[in-house]
């Protein structure tokens, strides 16, 4: 981890040799991201794709918590009344950052040391050369905010070994650093002493050589040892068959596929649904395509109720008891979960779009000229209404 800094620009960028080093600055909030924050990445980053003097790009976060805890959802709770306009323009150029790192012409290393949550996953999990420590917790956690996997979240979860991807999805389970490479979420296991040595290291010398120096061995993965109960319950096509599953097995892990349950039960039931929905069909889909799926399904939370509300428990006044609409899994209708997965009015997220500079939310300046909800239709903002009647 970078030392602390609590003063200047929410990002940093430095050249150290052929290294080039963006460090999040907001070590008090866990570095979580603004829409400058992003900003000011994708436009570094595309800049340094070009440059011939930077052969590596680093991230890192500042302070001792983490690489980052995500994106700044107060801000997304406080936009959510005025339209959510800002939000989803902020989550047009995170969404845009994701792709770019996943295709970056230059060895991307992330220091995923620390907590890593959401929208850290989507700056972390993408990259070419992703480092855990023994202090890594990492995971996606949104269905405990009434929200859905996303910044390509659905796309790498579909893709873990057997349903481990679907159990951390559906739980919103904090992984540990062994766990996030069995999910395939990171690549090398370095003890959080040794990573000023591996920076250093990258200065001069090739990703390969510098972690090939510094990597340590990885304890077992817990997620590894319990596939059995993981496989055979999360394999049900309906959530509340999941459920039903994860109470009645018998066998080894009998109680921590209880606990699993509880999990479940405790999070948003529609959160839960569509993000089940949300990874089956990921598992068909190229990143982009996926990314360009999270961004439909999250203007729909954005009209829904139950984001704000998960925000407002969870995070605003923290009294850890949601009011979820509807208030149980077998109150979420199919044709309820369909809708957020039904194509948007005036046009899709377009990820090759030109970069537009500005922060929607620190600015106001909107990045698609303050019209990315207007692509909810009336009826989509009625789904409360009319599903929950």
């Amino acid at each position: 981890m970078a030392e602390r800094a609590t003063d200047g620009p929410e990002v940093l960028f430095e050249r150290r040799g052929a290294l080039a080093v963006i460090t999040l600055n907001r070590p008090r909030a866990v570095n979580a991201l603004t829409a400058g924050m992003v900003g000011m990445m994708l436009e570094q980053l595309t800049a340094w794709a070009d440059d011939d003097g930077v052969a590596t790009v680093l991230v890192q976060g500042a302070g001792e918590r983490g690489l980052c805890a995500g994106g700044d959802i107060v801000a997304i709770y406080e936009d959510i009344p005025h339209g959510g306009h800002r939000t989803a323009d902020f989550w047009q150029s995170e969404y845009r950052m994701n792709s770019l790192i996943a295709r970056y012409p230059k060895p991307y290393v992330a220091l995923m040391d620390g907590l890593v949550l959401g929208g850290g996953v989507g700056i972390s999990a993408h990259g070419s050369v992703r480092v855990v420590t023994e202090r890594t917790r990492t995971g996606m956690p949104e269905t405990t905010i009434g929200f859905a996997p996303d910044v390509g979240g659905t796309f790498l979860l579909a893709r873990a070994p057997g349903e481990t991807g679907t159990h951390a999805a559906l739980t919103g389970a904090h992984l540990d650093g062994p766990d996030a490479l069995y999910l395939g979420l990171a690549d090398h296991y370095v003890p959080s002493a040794r990573l000023p040595g591996l920076v250093a290291a990258l200065e001069s010398e090739s990703p390969e050589a510098a972690v090939g120096r510094c990597a340590g061995e990885a304890p077992p993965s817990a997620l590894a040892a319990q596939r059995e109960w993981i496989d055979a319950c999360y394999a049900e096509p309906d959530a509340g068959d999941i459920v039903r599953r994860l109470r009645s097995w018998q066998g080894s892990g009998a109680a921590e596929a209880q606990q699993a349950a509880e999990a479940i039960e405790a999070k948003s039931p529609t959160s839960v649904k569509v993000t089940l929905e949300s990874l089956r069909r990921a598992r068909g889909l190229s990143l982009d395509e996926a990314l360009a799926e999270e961004y439909r399904v999250g203007l729909r939370f954005l009209a829904g109720a139950d984001f704000r509300e998960g925000i407002r428990a969870q995070v605003v006044d923290k009294d850890r008891t949601p009011r979820w609409q509807p208030p149980t899994l077998g109150e979420v209708r199919p044709q309820h979960v369909a809708r957020y997965f039904q194509p948007l009015d005036g046009g899709e997220l377009d990820l090759g779009k030109a970069l537009d500079r500005g922060s929607a939310m620190d600015s106001g300046t909107a990045l698609d000229s303050g019209t990315a909800l207007d692509r909810v239709t009336a009826a989509d903002r009625q789904l409360k209404e009319t599903d929950h009647a």
